[in-house]
C-alpha cells in the first residue's frame, strides 16, 4: 500500500491545530484515509488526494487550483473531489 507519506504528514500537521476534531487514520482505498468525527473526509492514495466537502460549496471549491470532480461509473459524486498535486504543493494551498 504505497501513498505519499510526506503529504500524509502535512495533513496530520494541519489537522492537529483543530483540537476539537476527533481524527482517526485508517488504511483503505489503497492508501490512508482520515476519518474526522466519524466520517471519511480525506484520503491519500499514491500521490492522489481525495477530499470531502459541503456540497453547497462546490462552485467555490471547483475554482481552486488542482480541483477535479470525483466521477465514478459516469456519475459525479457531490461533495467529493480529487485534488491534483498543484492544488496542495505549498502550505497555503493545502
Amino acid at each position: 500500500m504505497a501513498y505519499d507519506t510526506q503529504l500524509v504528514d502535512r495533513i496530520r500537521e494541519y489537522l492537529v491545530q483543530f483540537q476539537k476534531l476527533e481524527v482517526e487514520e485508517k488504511k483503505m482505498f489503497r492508501g490512508l484515509a482520515f476519518i474526522i468525527n466519524g466520517k471519511m473526509c480525506i484520503s491519500v492514495s499514491g500521490e492522489n488526494l481525495m477530499c470531502r466537502f459541503d456540497p453547497a460549496l462546490t462552485q467555490d471549491i471547483a475554482e481552486r487550483t488542482g480541483f477535479l470532480p470525483m466521477i465514478m461509473k459516469g456519475k459525479e459524486y457531490k461533495g467529493y473531489c480529487y485534488v491534483k498535486p498543484t492544488g496542495f504543493k505549498n502550505k497555503k494551498r493545502l
